[in-house]
C-alpha cells in the first residue's frame, strides 16, 4: 500500500479514527492534510506524531459544513503540495446527541444531516476538480446506516445511510474518470465517540454479541482506509464495506 508522493486530505483528521487515518496514510508515504474543527491541541499532537514518524503533514482548521471553510481547505492543500489531490477521506461528522424523534426538533435533525452528509458532499465537490485517474474518495459511514442504529440515533443513522447512497451514486458518476469512491461502515469502535454517547453496559453487551467478542480499534479502521486509498483495491468502487467484527452482515 505504498502511497509515496500522494496528497491526502482527511477531514476530522486529528482525533480518534481521523487521527489514526492521518497517521497511517502518512506512514505509507502520503502528504497529509489533517483538518480539524476546534481542538487545536489534538491537531498539533497529530502533526507531531506524523512528523516524529518521518511523515509529512499540515493541519488546517475549518468547519466542513461551510463552503468557505471547505474552499479554504482545498486552497491550503494546493498551496502546500501542488494542484493534484489524490486521496480524500470524509471523516468529519458525529452523533451530536442521542434523541428520539419526539425529543428532536427540525434544527437538531438538520444539524446532524449537515454534519455528516452535507460535509461529505461539499468536500467531495470541492476536491474532485483536483483529482485525476487513480484518485480515491473514502467516506466514513456507519453500521447505523444499515441497521438504523442504537437508541436515540435516528438522525445519525439516517445521515450515514445517505452517505452510503451518496457513495454509490458518486462512484457511478466519476468512475469513467478513473476515480473510485467507497465507504466504510464501522461497528462498535473503541473511541471517544462511544465514551461520550454509549453506556459501558451497552458496549459490553455489544462485545458479547460480536463474533470476535471485542470492540474494534481506530487503527483497524485506518488500515482499511489505507487499502481503499491504494491501487491494491483498484477494481473496487461503490462499495460500503462492513468492519464490525461480524456483528452484522450486508
Amino acid at each position: 500500500m505504498d502511497l509515496k508522493g500522494k496528497v491526502a486530505i482527511v477531514t476530522g483528521g486529528t482525533r480518534d479514527i481521523g487521527r489514526a487515518i492521518s497517521v497511517r496514510l502518512a506512514k505509507e508515504g502520503a502528504k497529509v492534510v489533517a483538518n480539524y474543527f476546534n481542538n487545536e491541541e489534538n491537531a498539533y499532537e497529530t502533526l507531531k506524531e506524523i512528523e516524529s514518524a518521518g511523515g509529512t503533514a499540515i493541519i488546517v482548521k475549518g468547519d466542513m459544513t461551510k463552503k468557505e471553510d471547505v474552499d479554504n481547505l482545498v486552497k491550503e492543500t494546493t498551496a502546500a503540495f501542488g494542484d493534484s489531490i489524490d486521496i480524500v477521506v470524509n471523516n468529519a461528522g458525529g452523533l451530536v446527541a442521542r434523541k428520539t424523534i419526539a425529543e428532536m426538533d427540525e434544527a437538531f435533525f438538520n444539524k446532524v444531516m449537515f454534519l455528516n452528509l452535507n460535509s461529505t458532499f461539499l468536500v467531495s465537490k470541492a476536491t474532485l476538480p483536483h483529482m485525476g485517474s487513480g484518485g480515491s474518495i473514502v467516506n466514513i459511514a456507519s453500521q447505523a446506516g444499515r441497521d438504523g442504529g442504537g437508541g436515540g440515533s435516528l438522525a445519525y443513522a439516517t445521515s450515514k445511510g445517505a452517505v452510503m447512497t451518496f457513495t454509490r451514486g458518486l462512484a457511478k458518476e466519476v468512475g469513467p474518470k478513473g476515480i473510485r469512491v467507497n465507504s466504510l461502515c464501522p461497528g462498535m469502535i473503541a473511541t471517544k465517540f462511544h465514551d461520550d454517547f454509549t453506556k459501558d453496559e451497552v458496549r459490553k453487551k455489544v462485545e458479547g454479541m460480536t463474533p470476535l467478542r471485542r470492540q474494534g480499534s481506530a487503527e483497524e479502521i485506518a488500515n482499511t482506509v489505507a487499502c481503499l486509498a491504494s491501487s491494491e483495491t483498484s477494481f473496487m468502487t461503490g462499495a460500503n464495506v462492513d468492519i464490525n467484527g461480524g456483528l452484522a452482515f450486508s
